[in-house]
């Protein structure tokens, strides 16, 4: 017998990393789809092969549902995640965990009381450039890491969220809280933290609204651009900056500079991983191409949280590193409000 996989949340990331990934995966049996629009919820049912619930407690409630993928916007994440893990299943959880740590503890906590498994959805871990990056870090092979630099920006979620519209949650306070930190800026905090194997631990920051409006054309109620500055416990130093406003190219890239050398992840069109050593000499790795909102590949997220329950694995991102992401990112925010340097 194959796992039943129960989503909740049926926009964009469902329809193309969540269930076609499910769908692909080979023990998996059936998905079955929950939104608050039927009309969504049928639509995936229908491209996927699925069937459809009318409420979320249909989900919870069957037993033969093994499995959840909370895919429902950012603050609801500690409602559905907490009652799933609380009725016996595993749950994958959309980034970020949470709007606040006292939500994501919440989840955390179900998650202790429950024993299942909990994964949240942080897929740069699962890339291959930054798995081998990784690894050469690990091993010292350009020495230790002295400071780095990272990036994540595109043209902006309306472009990418269910409606295609300027009325996106995205861009909503009391809906996305973060704005394009909680957006973009959670992955990176929680790729440095993977690759690094650190955890930054002061930030500083500036943010601002600089080019994105609603629907009635305002200037939008969060961060369209967030630049930070950040230190870590080892003492590594580094730079971020976040937008939503990269308008003609996404740029995914980060650079870790060694005491041998440096390491250029994404940085060009042709190679995923760049080595360049104190000596000039350069070695270019060719894996495989970064998804991006306009190249959706298969994440390795699905597969992965399907083989940590299979096979009783620790899933590859937990709730406490899921956790630890988000204070920083609280942090970050903290720091641009108040301008001032904030210890995490």
């Amino acid at each position: 017998m194959g796992i039943k996989v129960g989503i909740i949340g049926c926009g964009t990331i469902t329809k193309v990393r969540h269930a076609p990934e499910y769908k692909a995966n080979p023990y998996v049996d059936e998905i079955i789809f929950f939104d608050r629009n039927l009309e969504r919820a049928t639509a995936l049912a229908n491209e996927f092969g699925g069937r459809v619930v009318q409420t979320v407690e249909e989900l919870l409630t069957d037993p033969t549902i093994e499995v959840i993928s909370d895919c429902s916007s950012n603050e609801f994440h500690h409602v559905f995640s907490t009652k799933a893990l609380l009725s016996g299943k595993h749950v994958l959880c959309e980034k970020p965990i949470s709007l606040t740590v006292e939500h994501a503890n919440e989840i955390v906590e179900a998650q202790m009381k429950s024993g299942k498994k909990l994964m949240v959805d942080h897929n740069q871990r699962f890339t291959r450039a930054h798995q081998k990056a990784k690894e050469i870090i690990k091993n010292e092979e350009l020495g230790k890491v002295l400071t780095f630099r990272t990036t994540f920006g595109h043209s902006g979620p309306e472009q990418w969220s269910v409606n295609k519209s300027n009325s996106t949650w995205f861009f909503k306070k009391d809906r996305s809280s973060l704005g394009v930190a909680g957006d973009l800026g959670i992955h990176k905090v929680d790729l440095l933290h993977y690759l690094l194997d650190d955890e930054i631990e002061k930030v500083s920051a500036f943010q601002g609204a600089l080019d994105k409006v609603n629907e009635h054309g305002e200037p939008i109620e969060v961060c369209d651009n967030i630049v930070c500055s950040l230190k870590t416990k080892k003492g590594r130093l580094g730079t971020a900056s976040f937008s939503w406003t990269y308008y003609g190219e996404e740029d995914n890239s980060t650079i870790i500079y060694c005491e041998k050398g440096i390491l250029k992840i994404y940085h060009s069109d042709q190679y995923q991983l760049e080595v360049i050593h104190k000596n000039g000499e350069k070695v270019h790795y060719k894996l495989e191409s970064i998804q991006t909102n306009d190249n959706q590949t298969n994440s390795g997220v699905i597969d992965a949280f399907i083989d940590c329950i299979r096979l009783e694995q620790e899933p590859i991102v937990t709730g406490n590193d899921a956790l630890t992401s988000l204070k920083v990112i609280l942090g970050i925010m903290e720091a641009a409000e108040k301008g001032s340097v904030i210890q995490i």
